[in-house]
């Protein structure tokens, strides 16, 4: 049986983070030949083309994380609209230097919540904007805006009843994308 190692980008720092719990929620509901790996971004230095030559050693274990995973999965707050700067540090560091992307060619998941009305669809939607230039196929459907509210997770940070289903069906559709492009 093929082990598929995914690539958990959480566009969040803070520790007790809605899209940390997010993460660790969804990947509870994956088959038992994924496995998730959150990915440290929050010691990247910002990113400068100056560096590119003389990558620093955070970027090096970032790009190798990437490397060794078939697909990934981006959990990202939104932030003013749009995605966190931490995030777009992450993107920029790991697709540099110009055609040494790390990102390339792995198949993608992009989720998010957050406590707004409209959930994270806008920096979902500017993610995508970014991924498919990285070429970076990115699950389209089902979309998953999420709001934050009392149920989302039960005592054990699971998804509540509510939302489970749908997430479930959600993480479906990934495990067969990522084993679609991974094949």
């Amino acid at each position: 049986m093929t082990e598929y190692q995914i690539a958990v980008i959480i566009g969040s720092l803070r520790r007790d983070s809605l899209n940390r719990r997010f993460a660790t929620a969804i990947a509870r509901l994956a088959p038992s030949d994924f496995s998730f790996k959150a990915v440290e971004i929050g010691d990247l230095p910002l990113y400068n083309q100056d560096d590119d030559a003389q990558q620093a050693d955070s970027v090096k274990r970032l790009k190798a994380d990437i490397a060794a995973a078939q697909g990934l999965l981006f959990v990202t707050p939104e932030y003013n609209r749009s995605i966190p700067g931490v995030l777009k540090n992450a993107i920029d560091h790991a697709s540099r230097p110009y055609g040494e992307s790390a990102w390339a060619g792995k198949p993608a998941g992009v989720l998010g919540v957050s406590v707004g009305a409209i959930g994270t669809a806008l920096a979902q939607q500017h993610l995508r904007n970014i991924l498919a230039y990285l070429d970076v196929p990115t699950l389209g459907q089902p979309e998953t805006f999420i709001q934050a509210k009392d149920g989302l997770f039960d005592d054990a940070d699971n998804f509540g009843a509510g939302s489970r289903k749908f997430l479930q069906t959600w993480m479906e559709h990934y495990v067969g994308w990522v084993k679609r492009h991974t094949a």
